[in-house]
């Protein structure tokens, strides 16, 4: 507490480990960029919560660490990070009246008090791997997806894509989120004869269809959506990713990204810490911007902003929200890249 004036509580509900502190560092980079204007008349605390969400545990942990961050003072959160709990934790918002932004892939995780930067879309990513197989022209493909929220509405976008595109789907197999193996489904897939493989999911059984893949010596390209953001984190992964295309959110033209990299080259390195960043921008105007220092007045200073140049996305991506838009990335935020010898390679197209 600065000369008695007590700090502004922003709540973090975590729904996935943290190996380390970039996500709140990365936030705390942007919401510093905003006090250094002099616009906040107090610090910002932060207070974390782990919850062991979906899909390996559970909505009553969720809904613990969100009361929690409310009962404990929380002006606003951040989180969570996975559609399934966003789906939770948006109408615990609209009863509570706290404002929060979620940074999964689902837009029906929006509300009146749930805004959202999408860390990817489970809607918007379908129909870029459809022109994508268009571009490379590849016509029929067999789709593996999670069985789950995340990889059923993938899969349901997809197909209204692949449809619209003329496209044709040889085969389809929905996998636990959790899946060790995939060995049975990819050959079951593998029989239709498709040029190319489409992954759906949030990540974790991704590992096991690129093993899979590997075991039976199947060399068919694979498109997968941005679960392969999981490479990033898990270096062990990305031999087994090598050659895949996927949808990213980072691009190497983001000329906010670049200034990023100057100030911390471990936020500019991947999605997360650049959308954390972004998120922290978001919140201070939002403080900047509010007339009254409450859970509502953050909520309407969040409407209020307009027009920021994003981390994420290709150059010229923007950030704001409004009365009924509350989708934080406006332009083409969706970013076509490759693992190729360890590395997430931005795709030329």
């Amino acid at each position: 507490m600065a000369n008695g004036v007590l700090p502004i509580r922003i709540g973090f509900l975590y729904d996935f480990p943290q190996g380390d502190d970039l996500f709140s560092a990365s936030l705390r980079l942007g919401l510093d960029e905003v006090a250094a204007t002099g616009r906040l008349d107090r610090d910002v605390e932060f207070v974390e919560c782990q919850a062991r969400g979906l899909p390996s545990g559970s909505e009553h942990d969720v809904k613990r660490a969100f009361a929690e961050l409310v009962d404990g003072g929380a002006i606003a959160i951040i989180g969570p990070s996975i559609s399934d709990n966003a789906l939770i934790a948006a109408p615990l918002c609209d009863a509570a009246r706290i404002p929060a932004i979620n940074y999964s892939g689902g837009e029906r995780t929006r509300s009146q008090w749930m805004f959202h930067y999408q860390v990817g879309s489970l809607e918007e990513e379908p129909p870029v791997l459809a022109q994508r197989m268009v571009e490379r022209g590849l016509a029929r493909a067999a789709v593996v997806f999670d069985q789950s929220p995340v990889g059923r509405r993938y899969a349901e976008c997809f197909e209204a894509a692949r449809g619209r595109l003329g496209l044709e789907v040889t085969g389809t197999a929905s996998i636990s989120s959790l899946a060790e193996s995939a060995d049975d489904v990819l050959a079951r897939l593998r029989g239709g004869n498709p040029d190319v493989l489409v992954y759906l999911g949030l990540g974790v059984s991704s590992r096991a269809v690129a093993l899979a893949r590997a075991a039976l010596d199947w060399n068919v390209p694979v498109l997968a959506n941005s679960a392969l953001m999981f490479g990033y984190a898990r270096r062990d992964w990305r031999d087994g990713y090598a050659g895949w295309e996927y949808v990213d959110t980072i691009a190497d033209d983001n000329v906010r990204r670049a200034a990023l990299h100057e100030i911390s080259p471990r936020a500019a390195g991947g999605p997360i810490g650049c959308a954390a960043y972004d998120m922290g921008r978001l919140l201070g105007e939002a403080i900047a911007q509010s007339d009254h220092l409450t859970r509502a007045g953050i909520a309407d200073g969040l409407r209020r902003v307009k027009q920021l140049p994003a981390t994420s996305g290709y150059e010229g991506t923007l950030m704001g929200f409004g009365t009924w838009e509350h989708a934080a990335l406006k332009g083409h935020y969706l970013v076509l890249r490759e693992w190729r010898d360890g590395k997430s390679v931005q795709v030329q197209r």
